[in-house]
């Protein structure tokens, strides 16, 4: 049996306002990369393939966790939340929140950016065809491979593997931790979701604070 694991970027510039600038990893999004590196290390865990989206975080967050030379691969890359927020601002009237207002303001731009009513810089049916797509060339019985990503483009995984509605989709994307551990078990019957949102890492009670969701 095969495994597609799934790894959150750290913490990155979470007071950004806009995608360059959010774009790299906080000095806690790099020490929690490296203690997953570390765990990693005591699991002898080993990967076949290393997969890493192209942005500035998921590079550093590989390596943190001991992968200087991932294969890169933009379809890994997370949807482009800023302007998702700014049409919403723009075409609905739904302003940018605070971080406390996300967990409302993200069910309704997934539903939005589904019905076609905002765009950023691809639709919605872009953004799920390519992470659908890589998920698929992963898929390989006996292969172990490892996928450095977002939030977002986990909670599309998910979507894809359990057949969750927008709103679903946004309500499984909120939980997830940075540095979070995500497993799909490759099986005869296709690929099965086998674990979601682990942290073992984080788990000591010195490292709470490390827990983080941006």
């Amino acid at each position: 049996m095969g495994t597609i694991t799934l790894i959150r970027h750290g913490q990155a510039n979470s007071s950004a306002d806009n995608e360059e600038d959010h774009d790299r990893l906080s000095d806690l999004g790099h020490k929690q990369s490296q203690w997953l590196g570390e765990w990693f290390e005591t699991q002898s865990e080993r990967f076949d393939l290393v997969l890493s989206g192209s942005l500035r975080r998921h590079k550093e967050t590989a390596m943190g966790l001991g992968f200087d030379a991932p294969v890169i691969d933009p379809r890994l890359n997370e949807m482009d939340y800023f302007n998702l927020g700014r049409a919403m601002e723009i075409n609905l009237g739904v302003p940018m929140p605070k971080s406390d207002g996300f967990a409302e303001h993200l069910p309704k731009v997934m539903e939005a950016w589904h019905r076609a009513e905002i765009q950023g810089n691809e639709t919605f049916a872009t953004f799920e065809n390519r992470v659908v797509n890589v998920l698929q060339e992963a898929i390989q019985p006996g292969r172990h491979v490892l996928c450095i990503t977002s939030g977002g483009v986990i909670s599309m995984i998910l979507r894809h593997l359990l057949e969750l509605d927008p709103r679903k989709m946004a309500h499984i994307a909120l939980p997830i931790f940075n540095t979070s551990i995500h497993r799909v078990h490759v099986s005869p019957v296709g690929p099965l979701l086998a674990g979601y949102n682990a942290v073992p890492h984080l788990e000591a009670a010195d490292r709470a604070f490390a827990l983080t969701h941006f």
